[in-house]
């Protein structure tokens, strides 16, 4: 059998032969890799080459507790300013939690590919449930926003090393069934976390949003070290840990982050701050690329970028999570400011896109063994360009099953477009560096997020800002500062300022869908530009 760490395009695999990209192998360690049917057949036993039941309930439960975290928490917020204070600082409950995930993901990848995948499982569960704990406990808003950054340490080592699992457990060709179920996962909790958030905030107390957390990750905890099973790796096969290059990773990402999370928010862009922050972060990233090149096995290896496949996959997720904060951040705004509806209907417009991004996810795998993982991607992109853009057509005001329609296609869209790219990225690689490549995927789409917050905020307060400028309506705020309180009490305006506002936000959201549809195009041109036609997966490494 072949080893998973030697690239051998499959002459008759799923997406084609050779491609001219640089062998999927190079730069492995030597006798790094471990053959697929021992990296497997523990878990596959007796399945027909499908891990048992208990094995995939595992995973989904470690995927339930970062995919609930940020719904539930959100709708508690004003019971936990209202109980802890800290209104000018309560936004670090998310923004915290997100560096953590984003900065550790790399570092976890790198941990699962030379330890392996339980082990960094399980340490993520445990920290998680460790940060609830604490979470819970906190006695003012600086430590809560502490507690929630440990908790993101934990949910890194999760949102990594569980789509990491997915893929060594199921061959090739079954993949699409757990990452539908994992997109459903993340369905579910986009609808379901919400109302449990306000039913726990509302008749028990904000601290059960975090004491829920502790069952299910015990339950995880023991499912996982019960069901789970890896092959025993010889220690003579790894190679020493990058603990430098680790550190140096997450406080590079982490200022890079922080300046784009506070930029335009707690100080302006061209402020000493901001600008200070982005030297020193790349200084930083100088500083982290020549202590990468040293490293015997660093934790962000120069194959990532080198391979064409890896490379435009990044590229094109990176994209994907810039134009997701248009619908995940501003529709919500767009819903309530604008069409008049309530928090819930607001909830509901948006989480429409959520019903059908896993089904066409999971219809998917029809269509990529037809033509190939990237033109499937290629196809949901361009159907996503057309959606996205379609937003700016909308006439004013818009009826409510508009922008849900808008939203449903979107979704439909997008879960063409995203798994066909995870499920054949980690098909060119071995088990060796999987951890590592998933784990470069997550990260960039998490940066892209990030960076696309960024800039979308600036493009919406810059488009407000003018049209506040040039009202003609008396009574309209004249500080960008106090436009949400206006936006939340419209009935204190006068009408025809009111009418000006919303008028105002409607515009500021159709730039920001125009910027989301100029992130879609540039995620299409990757694809056509730089991914290679056919992916070069691996031979199928497991007996079927």
């Amino acid at each position: 059998m072949q080893g998973e760490g030697i690239s051998v395009p499959a002459a008759d695999s799923t997406d084609g032969g050779p491609d001219g990209a640089p062998a999927a192998g190079a730069g492995a360690t030597p006798g790094a890799a471990v053959s697929a049917k021992d990296a497997t057949s523990a878990a596959a036993a007796g399945t027909g080459g499908r891990p048992p039941t208990p094995v995939v309930v595992s995973l989904m439960l470690g995927m339930a507790l970062v995919a609930l975290d940020s719904t539930v928490v959100a709708t508690a917020v004003p019971q936990i300013v209202g109980d802890l204070g800290g209104f000018s600082v309560f936004s670090w409950l998310f923004s915290g939690y997100l560096l953590a995930v984003t900065v550790t993901l790399p570092v976890y990848g790198k941990l699962s590919d030379t330890f392996g995948r339980k082990p960094v499982l399980l340490f993520g569960i445990g920290l998680f449930l460790v940060g609830s704990l604490l979470c819970a406990s906190a006695w003012n808003m600086a430590a809560l926003i502490a507690f929630r950054i440990v908790q993101g340490l934990g949910g890194g080592a999760l949102q990594g090393t569980v789509q990491t699992l997915a893929a060594d457990l199921y061959p090739l060709k079954e993949r699409p069934r757990i990452q539908a179920r994992m997109s459903s996962v993340w369905a579910t909790s986009a609808v379901a976390g919400p109302a449990l958030g306000g039913l726990l905030a509302s008749y028990a107390h904000w601290r059960w949003i975090f004491l829920i957390n502790l069952p299910l990750a015990a339950l995880a905890l023991w499912m996982t070290a019960r069901h789970v099973t890896e092959p025993v790796r010889s220690p003579g096969r790894r190679g020493p840990v990058d603990w430098a290059g680790a550190l140096g990773v997450f406080c590079c990402g982490g200022l890079l982050l922080f300046a784009l999370v506070q930029g335009g928010v707690a100080w302006p862009w061209l402020s000493a701050p901001s600008l200070g922050l982005l030297a020193a972060s790349a200084a930083l990233a100088a500083v982290v690329v020549r202590v990468e090149r040293r490293a015997r096995e660093p934790i962000l290896p120069g194959w990532v970028w080198r391979r064409r496949t890896i490379a435009a996959v990044n590229l094109a997720m990176a994209a994907l999570g810039l134009l997701m904060v248009a619908p995940m951040v501003f529709m919500p705004t767009y819903a309530q400011s604008v069409l008049g509806l309530g928090p819930v209907g607001a909830g509901l417009v948006m989480s429409v896109m959520t019903l059908s991004w896993p089904v066409t996810a999971a219809l998917s795998q029809h269509v990529y063994r037809r033509i190939g993982f990237r033109n499937t991607a290629a196809v949901g992109i361009a159907l996503a360009t057309a959606v996205l853009y379609s937003f700016t057509l909308l006439p004013h005001p818009a009826r409510p099953w508009q922008p849900a329609l808008i939203m449903l296609l979107l979704g439909a869209s997008l879960g063409l477009f995203q798994l066909p790219l995870i499920v054949g990225v980690q098909s060119t690689v071995g088990w060796a560096e999987r951890g590592t490549t998933t784990a470069s995927v997550l990260f960039y789409r998490q940066v892209g997020q990030s960076v696309g917050a960024a800039l979308l905020a600036a493009v919406a307060n810059a488009t407000i800002a003018a049209r506040l400028s040039d009202a003609p309506a008396p009574g309209l705020p004249r500080h960008l500062d106090d436009v949400a309180e206006a936006l939340e009490h419209p009935a204190l305006l006068p009408r025809a300022a009111a009418d000006h506002l919303r008028e105002a936000v409607a515009a500021a959201v159709e730039h920001i869908f125009l910027g989301a549809t100029a992130a879609a195009v540039a995620a299409l041109l990757v694809l056509l530009l730089v991914a290679p036609r056919r992916f070069p997966v691996l031979p199928e490494l497991r007996d079927e």
